[in-house]
């Protein structure tokens, strides 16, 4: 939280069109992190932090949609604050929706276009940890590369091919294409899930705004939240891009083979539903 409070602020300092936000959510967390929740705010000020208190657990994905939601930025991103992930690769994925954004407005010529918005444009960004994957098999127990196979091949089946890693809590989306996700996303809670006192999911926007989204949880929905992202992103036919970025094993996220079972029932819940159209989508 310090170090990416750090980037944002030098970063504002050094680019005058730079403006950011932080929303923090406590997700019915049991210890004493809304305290330090709101030390941040009371430090930074309003203007740059927010808390928001969902009085009780809801999970992973009904924290991060109210955050998505509440945000006011044109460019937002999703990341474990637990530093996992390198704060600077958020440039990464920037450049990359910024890229296609351009041939999706009229060419390169939308860079002198003054109408040109970033955020109504559909594009999202997913970190990605592919690259590192054969280094991964090595070292994991084989249960644990098994277990990641079979998931693998699940969201296969169930989100469709395009996407190497879905479960990457490093994520950008524009405004226009979080809007459409997040008002349909339905796997709020339930799936893979691992104990903590305090987990931190962070998202930011850009431009306007720079949200991040801190959710604490005593367990919370690990996979397939991210799995119902991608194919909502294939409904709407949101561009989704796949970027590269450093990760670092963090200690304490192992996967609880007991929860195996809710996580096929979750996918299988979501492939039903939306096949149906029992679960309808807003456009």
């Amino acid at each position: 939280m310090l170090l990416l409070c750090s980037y944002l602020k030098k970063r504002e300092a050094k680019d005058k069109s730079f403006s950011y936000e932080v929303l923090i959510v406590d997700d019915g967390s049991r210890d004493g992190t809304k305290r330090v929740a709101f030390d941040f705010v009371k430090k930074y000020g309003v203007d740059k932090v927010r808390a928001i208190l969902l009085g009780k657990n809801h999970g992973k994905g009904e924290a991060i949609r109210k955050g998505m939601l509440h945000s006011r930025g044109e460019l937002l991103l999703m990341l474990d604050a637990d530093g996992a992930t390198k704060v600077t690769d958020l440039e990464k994925l920037e450049n990359q929706i910024h890229a296609v954004a351009r041939k999706e407005h009229r060419g390169d010529s939308a860079a002198c276009d003054t109408t040109f918005k970033i955020s109504d444009i559909p594009i999202v960004a997913f970190g990605s940890r592919a690259h590192l994957e054969e280094k991964a098999i090595a070292t994991r127990k084989w249960y644990r590369n098994f277990l990641m196979k079979g998931f693998h091949l699940v969201v296969l089946l169930t989100a469709g091919p395009g996407i190497r890693d879905t479960q990457c809590g490093f994520k950008m989306f524009t405004r226009s294409a979080a809007r459409k996700l997040f008002t349909n996303i339905r796997l709020k809670r339930f799936g893979v899930y691992y104990q903590t006192d305090a987990q931190f999911q962070i998202e930011y926007s850009m431009y306007g705004m720079f949200l991040l989204l801190i959710t604490l949880s005593a367990s919370i929905s690990r996979w397939c939240f991210d799995v119902e992202l991608v194919f909502l992103c294939k409904w709407f036919r949101i561009p989704v891009l796949e970027v590269s970025v450093n990760w670092s094993e963090i200690p304490g996220s192992k996967v609880n083979l007991l929860s195996i079972p809710n996580m096929l029932w979750e996918l299988a819940l979501m492939s039903v539903g939306y096949r149906t159209q029992m679960w309808k989508i807003n456009s």
